[in-house]
């Protein structure tokens, strides 16, 4: 069997997106690998996708078939299929396109450094600005370098950088080793946002060692798919703030003992509160409804949402004088 299995969740509306990524993980210069492909109920169905695949590949491949569960939940399935003789697990998004050598790097790197986490970094259009690579991240903070071509490095206290910002990090461009994917899983109730986040932190928290390379891993795509049509006036939006604020809430309790990690969450959950209100406001300026249901839910776990409503609406008084 493989030394390494690729798990692919599926979930899109448009044709062309998985077979890319396929054509990506396929033209690895590293191939000692099998293909997990979780079909979360996608509308556009995977057997197109399939049909550019040679014979060779379609035999490096399985497809299992779900009802809806959600990216966490699609990639907690393919984590409870990974055969018992895989080393490593990574994780592409069904609309990123791996670079040639991301395999290769991560597999030689983590085998020659004793690690069981790793990211690449990764690149993209002007929308996806908010990211920054691993050499970027050498600048800003202390960093143990462990090789130069390509440059692999460690972050002292890597949680601590992440919680301030984990722009440098992304899932397509992620691997890890045996005693993380056999015990930690995505949160399948976070199905709009953050989800991801939480998987990081569990992973580096019970990494023995976690590398950062600077080499990009993957080309971040564009896929149509739910994530991509949620803006400030979609009715996802305020779910998809809440999910972040839970997130960001287990997250505390990960690091209760931190004062400095527990003041960095602190920020993003307001801003999850903010972002939330100001698009509920917006729902009240178009004359719709406010999603009063969730909006209870959320005071119900967290008051705090209260006081930052009051906040907000003092704050937009004193403007208008």
């Amino acid at each position: 069997m493989a030394k390494l299995t690729v798990i692919i969740p599926y979930y899109q509306k448009e044709p062309g997106i998985l077979r890319r990524a396929l054509a990506s993980v396929f033209a690895q210069t590293f191939q000692d690998f099998h293909v997990l492909v979780i079909d979360d109920c996608s509308p556009y169905s995977i057997d197109e996708e399939l049909e550019p695949l040679s014979e060779q590949e379609r035999a490096r491949l399985t497809v299992i078939s779900q009802p809806n569960k959600g990216p966490g939940g699609a990639r907690n399935t393919g984590l409870d299929h990974v055969p018992g003789d895989s080393e490593f697990v990574a994780f592409p998004d069904s609309d990123d396109e791996w670079t040639p050598d991301h395999l290769k790097n991560a597999y030689e790197s983590m085998s020659r450094f004793s690690a069981d986490c790793y990211w690449a970094s990764i690149t993209g259009g002007e929308a996806f600005y908010y990211h920054f690579d691993v050499a970027e991240l050498t600048e800003s903070h202390s960093v143990v370098r462990l090789q130069e071509a390509p440059l692999v490095v460690e972050v002292p206290d890597l949680t601590n950088v992440m919680l301030r910002n984990w722009s440098f990090l992304h899932l397509s461009c992620m691997v890890i080793g045996r005693p993380l994917f056999e015990k930690i899983r995505f949160d399948p109730a976070l199905r709009l946002a953050a989800e991801d986040v939480l998987f990081f932190c569990d992973s580096i928290l019970a990494s023995k060692r976690t590398l950062l390379c600077d080499d990009a891993g993957a080309m971040r795509g564009m896929g149509v798919n739910i994530f991509h049509s949620i803006d400030n006036s979609s009715p996802e939006f305020l779910r998809q703030q809440f999910n972040t604020w839970v997130a960001l809430d287990t997250l505390e309790g990960r690091f209760s003992r931190r004062p400095a990690d527990v003041a960095s969450i602190a920020s993003y959950k307001n801003t999850a509160r903010k972002q939330a209100l100001w698009s509920q406001a917006g729902n009240l300026k178009r004359r719709k409804a406010p999603e009063f249901g969730l909006l209870l839910k959320w005071v119900m776990r967290d008051p705090a949402l209260l006081r930052a409503a009051f906040e907000l609406g003092a704050g937009k008084i004193v403007r208008s004088r």
